[in-house]
């Protein structure tokens, strides 16, 4: 295929995604009620996660700006968009790139899509039920002065919630890509245990930048981090040899 083949190739791919990016966007307009619930929920004191460690804290949420909850709205509804359109997109990259590779790579990075949506919802799950509530917690019982009250905006508290969520699970692609690279021969378990004590210098760097008040969140942030590291060292074959 020529230059001008290959981009009109990309552009059917980012097409469709946008397409249907925005068919789950206008559900997320039309279910309004349910999309709140969920996105508000961590931001409510019954939480389970609350209950289950018993964190208190006391949130007040407001609107200051005439449009604001419209653009709020706006960014739940495609938030949850990108969430539910993942594994679609995730296909439409992989139908896009799998002619350009040997067919050695195909099954190899073919095998890392397929995981792909597994671990970017697992990693949603743990945005969404641990690494939020514990920022949450943790900002709303943060004080500089006993004269300063907490109340949140809306528009606040959804960029940290569409932030956290995406990003977690964005980040527990980590397995996804070193499986691929140790498929295809450029990484191996070795080189993974080697790295394992500035794994866990790293992964509580980020637990305490986001809890440094509370040792319990601290832990629960950290926690699932670096297991995700300990299962990429399971995932990564001692040695592979492509050829």
């Amino acid at each position: 295929m020529s230059f001008w083949d290959h981009l009109e190739e990309l552009r059917g791919t980012l097409f469709r995604s946008i397409l249907v990016l925005c068919l789950f966007a206008v559900l997320g307009f039309i279910f309004k009620k349910p999309l709140f619930w969920v996105v508000l929920r961590p931001a409510s004191p019954d939480f389970v996660i609350y209950k289950i460690l018993g964190w208190n804290f006391s949130l007040e949420m407001i609107n200051v700006e005439v449009a604001a909850q419209f653009f709020v709205h706006l960014s739940a509804a495609f938030g949850a968009a990108l969430i539910l359109a993942f594994p679609y997109i995730v296909w439409e990259l992989w139908r896009f790139i799998a002619p350009a590779l040997y067919e050695k790579e195909r099954k190899a990075v073919g095998g890392a899509f397929l995981m792909a949506t597994g671990f970017f919802y697992l990693g949603v799950a743990a945005g969404y039920f641990l690494v939020l509530p514990a920022c949450v917690q943790f900002f709303m019982n943060y004080s500089v002065s006993s004269m300063v009250t907490n109340s949140i905006t809306i528009g606040s508290y959804m960029s940290m919630f569409t932030s956290t969520v995406l990003m977690v699970g964005i980040a527990f692609e980590f397995p996804t890509v070193i499986w691929a690279l140790s498929r295809i021969g450029v990484l191996d378990r070795g080189m993974l245990k080697k790295g394992r004590r500035y794994a866990i210098v790293a992964v509580l760097i980020v637990a305490a930048i986001v809890t440094p008040a509370d040792p319990l969140s601290m832990m629960v942030v950290a926690a699932p981090l670096y297991l995700l590291y300990e299962l990429s060292i399971l995932m990564c074959p001692k040695n592979y040899d492509i050829d």
